[in-house]
């Protein structure tokens, strides 16, 4: 479970990152392109988590399992890339209705502070926090993935 909160807070930021930096600022709108790049870039960070966890834990033994440890550790890191899924569907539906690059943006951004804020209030209600802390601590969540968001898209 530990896996599946990290990965889905992980990619649900990263999805809000990215979201936010794809504004196209003047250029056209191109909600299709934005949702490739989201899963690509998801893609990519779970593939450099895994392998990251993989090497910071080696062990002597042969290289077959190795080999096999690499690939549970890159499984493992499907959450992240599931996470991004709500966004890159917003994107698809923005794209085949036509629907504006703000709204979409901001409809985006709502959406994925609305995932982590039910991602911290779980993750407190499992380690044994009343209802009204953990609600506490998934509205500080959301808070905290949003500044994320938006520094990312200030730094762009």
């Amino acid at each position: 479970m530990r896996s599946w909160m990290f990965g889905g807070v992980y990619g649900t930021v990263l999805a809000s990152a990215l979201l936010a930096a794809l504004q196209s600022q003047g250029d056209a709108y191109t909600p299709y392109y934005d949702a490739a790049w989201v899963m690509v870039t998801a893609g990519t960070a779970a593939l450099a988590h895994g392998y990251a966890h993989h090497m910071s834990t080696h062990r002597p033994g042969r290289g077959t399992h190795r080999w096999r440890q690499l690939a549970w550790a890159l499984v493992d890191e499907w959450p992240v890339i599931i996470a991004c899924w709500p966004t890159v569907l917003l994107l698809i539906l923005a794209g085949a209705l036509d629907w504006p690059e703000i709204r979409v943006t901001y409809g985006g951004l709502l959406l994925n502070a609305a995932l982590l804020f039910a991602w911290g209030t779980v993750a407190a209600v499992r380690v044994g926090y009343r209802r009204r802390s953990a609600v506490l601590i998934g509205g500080a969540d959301a808070a905290i993935g949003l500044a994320i968001a938006a520094a990312n898209a200030v730094i762009k």
